[in-house]
């Protein structure tokens, strides 16, 4: 059955590549159907892929190999709340030894320039903290983060 509602991701030519990526990433998600275009179009052949059903924790998507007149930006963004920094490791370390890059507070973008949040639940946690003191210095520490470290998190919460 077709979801009521998709996310729809553009991309240039590498949509099973991702979703393949994405899958073996990501727990409960999986490629879900290849789409094979029954025509020629601006970007492609009769016969390429077109489209690629996939899930992403979850999440229903559909990649849509689009061509490059479109790219992914930081608008949008997955935002993956992790258990523990093996967790956070883990998908941080997929992203960007895939030929993905760093950025800052959790922040990283795959190869194919799609972002994604690592975020662990600690840090959710700790700058939404009633004791507002002690929620600013857990901000003030992931503000100076690229990857989040739990443990200075944790530390920087208690003081």
């Amino acid at each position: 059955m077709i979801p009521k509602n998709t996310i729809c991701l553009w991309y240039d030519g590498d949509a099973l590549e991702a979703a393949t990526f994405y899958a073996e990433t990501f727990p409960d998600s999986s490629v879900d159907a290849i789409h094979h275009a029954p025509g020629d179009y601006p970007d492609g052949r009769q016969g390429d892929v077109l489209t690629v059903d996939f899930t992403v924790m979850g999440i229903p998507c559909v990649g849509l190999n689009g061509g490059p007149a479109f790219r992914h930006s930081e608008a949008f963004s997955f935002q993956v709340a992790t258990d523990d920094q093996a967790e956070t490791d883990r998908l941080w370390n997929a992203i960007v030894g895939n030929g993905g890059q760093e950025s800052e507070c959790g922040w990283c973008k795959d190869k194919w320039g799609l972002s994604w949040q690592i975020t662990p639940r600690v840090l959710s946690e700790a700058w939404t903290d009633p004791d507002r003191a002690a929620a600013k210095r857990a901000f003030d520490a992931m503000m100076t983060m690229r990857k989040i470290d739990v443990a200075a998190i944790e530390a920087a919460r208690r003081g």
